[in-house]
C-alpha cells in the first residue's frame, strides 16, 4: 500500500515541469503493477488550499478527479491522527502536514509514499517513492 500526496497529481496536471514526466510515470509504474494507492481528506484539502490561494480554481476539478481515479480508498482523519500530528511536530519539527500524513500512514501501518516532497526523507519510518 502507498500513501499518495498531493503533489503528485498536481505535477501531472500542471504545467512542464520535471516532476510531471517522473509523476506520470510512478503513476502508471505503481498501477501497472496492481498497487494500493491511497490517501486522505488532508491530501484533498491540499490540493484546494494550493490552488485557491494561487488563484487557480480550474484546476481543481481536475486534480481532484485525477487522485480520486488512482486510489483505491481515502482515510478519514481521526483525532487520534491530530494528537500523532502534534507530537511530531512538536518532538521533531515536522512540518504540520507531512505529520499528519505521517500519523494516518502509521495508524494504516502504511510505511511508503508516492510524494516529491524530500521532507518525508526526515523520517525513518517512511519510504518516499518518486
Amino acid at each position: 500500500m502507498i500513501f499518495t500526496d498531493s503533489n503528485v497529481p498536481m505535477y501531472v496536471i500542471g504545467a512542464d515541469h520535471p516532476n510531471k514526466r517522473l509523476a506520470i510515470e510512478a503513476i502508471s509504474q505503481h498501477v501497472m503493477e496492481e498497487e494500493r494507492l491511497v490517501t486522505s481528506v488532508e491530501v484533498f484539502q491540499e490540493i484546494l488550499h494550493r490552488y485557491s490561494s494561487l488563484e487557480r480554481r480550474e484546476s481543481i476539478g481536475p486534480a481532484f478527479d485525477l487522485l480520486s481515479r488512482i486510489v483505491d480508498e481515502t482515510f478519514s482523519i481521526e483525532p487520534a491522527h491530530i494528537e500523532r500530528a502534534r507530537e511530531l511536530v512538536v518532538a521533531e519539527a515536522f512540518n504540520a502536514r507531512d505529520a499528519l500524513h505521517v500519523a494516518v500512514m502509521e495508524s494504516h501501518g502504511i510505511r511508503r509514499i508516492l510524494s516529491f516532497d524530500r521532507g518525508f526523507d526526515r523520517i525513518e519510518s517512511v519510504e518516499r517513492l518518486s
